[in-house]
């Protein structure tokens, strides 16, 4: 699932601290994510970001109390949303019993 996130990320442009140029360029995106530590891989995280890079090199570097203990993380799967609403929605529901259940069949 990792070489999948790199292959899309590659073909949308390098640039992991500043996002693949193509999007930047067209279109302001809201990201629901999916990373699990590389340490400690029992333990995942899913939020939800307008800047996705940015986002994982705040989780890698401590940033976050949430996913400071469990450094360092790896993308596992990203979901653009053109609306703020639908991404946070989505994110709600990949946190709910359903929803975590659908995300470890299959995403994890």
């Amino acid at each position: 699932m990792i070489q999948k996130a790199k292959v899309v990320l590659r073909s949308l442009g390098e640039g992991w601290t500043g996002g693949p140029k193509i999007l930047k360029k067209s279109f302001f995106m809201h990201y629901v994510y999916l990373i699990r530590s590389i340490s400690s891989p029992e333990f995942s995280y899913i939020g939800n970001t307008v800047n996705l890079f940015q986002r994982l090199d705040t989780h890698n570097s401590g940033g976050s109390i949430h996913t400071r203990q469990h450094r360092p993380w790896e993308l596992i799967l990203f979901m653009g949303f053109k609306d703020k609403l639908k991404a946070t929605a989505f994110e709600k529901y990949l946190k709910s019993g359903s929803g975590s259940a659908f995300a470890k069949k299959r995403f994890w």
